[in-house]
């Protein structure tokens, strides 16, 4: 028996998209309204250009081809990538599997480390019954500008 890489059963094959299937997508597998983009949305595309005349009416034809050259050549990059996949060995998927994988935990966060707006303490706070340093006296007298930036004053 023959392995087929393709993540498309055969009894299902005719009900793909006709893009799809005139394309010999085996990898990619674009739904009803993707492949309708695909090629109508290019000849639409490429008709507005061409009306627009910033582009010669043989792009009616070109664009379409184009898109389905692209579609066509990432189909066959993910078939490269899920064989080459495929080829790597369980271990080795294992291992990077464990270093990909998030690590979530708790952190531990020392009380003092909290902040809090001023005069706000927790209860049981060690600090609770300090005084605050007081804060250093202005030559003004007056809080700074916030949206001043002059550094001589």
């Amino acid at each position: 028996m023959t392995r087929t890489w393709s993540t498309v059963p055969a009894d299902e094959e005719r009900y793909r998209p006709l893009y799809a299937r005139v394309l010999g997508l085996r990898f990619v597998n674009p739904g009803g309204v993707l492949c309708f983009l695909f090629f109508e949305g290019a000849v639409a595309l490429a008709v507005l250009l061409a009306l627009a005349e910033l582009v010669t009416w043989w792009a009616v034809l070109v664009l379409p081809a184009a898109v389905a050259a692209m579609v066509k050549l990432n189909d066959m990059v993910a078939e490269i990538v899920i064989r080459t996949a495929a080829q790597v060995p369980e271990q080795e998927r294992d291992r990077f599997r464990r270093q990909m994988e998030p690590v979530v935990g708790r952190a531990s966060v020392p009380s003092t480390a909290r902040a809090l707006p001023s005069g706000v303490a927790l209860a049981g706070d060690p600090t609770l019954g300090a005084p605050r340093p007081a804060a250093a006296p202005s030559d003004t007298g007056r809080r700074p500008d916030p949206t001043r930036h002059d550094p001589h004053r």
